[in-house]
């Protein structure tokens, strides 16, 4: 089945597509696109992962078509920033 895997830093975004088999994981289709390598700084361990936005654990199954989604920690305090809106 055809999955993507997506991640962004400060400075560019990827975005994989990639054939894994039927029962696999979130972890098996990040492991499998190679991304991992391409930003050494992603860990896994402390980092949320989701799918379409969704927080899911490395463990959940995929289903076709599905967008994994690796996200960045937030570094900046929402509520301490200006509104762009209200200006």
């Amino acid at each position: 089945m055809q999955v993507g895997v997506a991640y962004a830093d400060k400075f560019k975004q990827t975005w994989l597509t990639l054939d894994v088999s039927d029962d696999s994981t979130i972890g098996d289709a990040i492991e499998h696109s190679g991304i991992l390598r391409q930003y050494p700084n992603i860990d896994l361990d402390t980092q949320r992962v989701g799918i379409f936005g969704r927080l899911s654990k490395l463990e959940a199954k995929l289903k076709p078509g599905d967008r994994v989604e690796i996200y960045r920690p937030i570094t900046a305090d929402p509520e301490t920033i200006p509104r762009r809106d209200q200006e």
